[in-house]
């Protein structure tokens, strides 16, 4: 400083408290911007992203890069949001696989990747095969097969997986309704129009996540008969949407 300047009074606080204030910004532009001030601010950052339990990319232009970067610093993340947005969300198997790096994977208990048609299996078998504790996924919208669904059953027997594309919904830990609002403590699955799920991994994945409740299949090219199967597996399975259930209700109920 130089002599007859007075320090600025935020410039006082400690690194620790300047990152709780930081932590509170959502707007990844001024995460930005607060970074290059000086070494301090710097540092006060990427605490406030290690302290973040949550981060979404919703809205956001987001690349490989600046993505996993971002994730790379959030030690503690719990949950990530990588939906596709208006302006472009362009997330592809190389970011899946840099954050398949990331320390805080293991801990990750929701993830979307709503709509990212630039992913494939190859990148979705990468990052789930690391996440031991996922408990909602969101892979809606997306060109996935039987391929991640033998990963997801495998790597995740306490999912609660929505494979919905339909109104921003999907394979998302956190569920939204219509108005993308989240709906916490929802065990379900939604592979709505995802074309490529076949009924084989369907019946894996049903057969190897007791705890799904919900499984919607708006969308898919699966035939009445493995939705039987389901069921078969788990009665208590809830089959969306609600006219799929009740045509197979209405399957079960024609005596034989």
């Amino acid at each position: 400083m130089r002599r007859g300047e007075e320090e600025a009074e935020i410039d006082r606080l400690p690194i620790d408290l300047l990152a709780h204030i930081l932590s509170l910004i959502n707007c990844f532009k001024d995460l930005a911007q607060a970074s290059g001030v000086c070494q301090k601010w710097k540092q006060a950052v990427k605490q406030s992203l290690a302290r973040r339990e949550r981060l979404s990319f919703a809205g956001w232009k987001m690349d490989d890069e600046s993505t996993s970067r971002l994730v790379l610093y959030a030690y503690n993340l719990k949950e990530l949001d990588i939906p596709r947005s208006r302006w472009g969300c362009q997330i592809t198997d190389i970011g899946l696989y840099q954050i398949s790096s990331a320390k805080c994977v293991s801990n990750l208990t929701s993830i979307s990747l709503w709509g990212m048609t630039g992913i494939t299996d190859k990148g979705v078998v990468q990052l789930i095969s690391r996440t031991t504790s996922l408990q909602h996924l969101n892979i809606g919208g997306t060109f996935i097969t039987d391929d991640s669904l033998f990963a997801i059953a495998d790597s995740c027997p306490n999912l609660k997986v929505s494979l919905k594309s339909k109104d921003h919904l999907g394979l998302f830990f956190q569920l939204y309704d219509s108005h993308c609002e989240w709906r916490p403590g929802q065990k379900t699955i939604v592979l709505w129009s995802c074309r490529h799920v076949t009924g084989s991994g369907l019946l894996i994945l049903v057969n190897k996540c007791q705890k799904l409740k919900s499984i919607d299949v708006w969308g898919t090219r699966v035939p009445l008969d493995c939705f039987i199967g389901l069921l078969a597996i788990s009665p208590a399975l809830q089959i969306k949407p609600k006219e799929l259930q009740l045509n197979i209700e209405r399957v079960l109920m024609v005596p034989v």
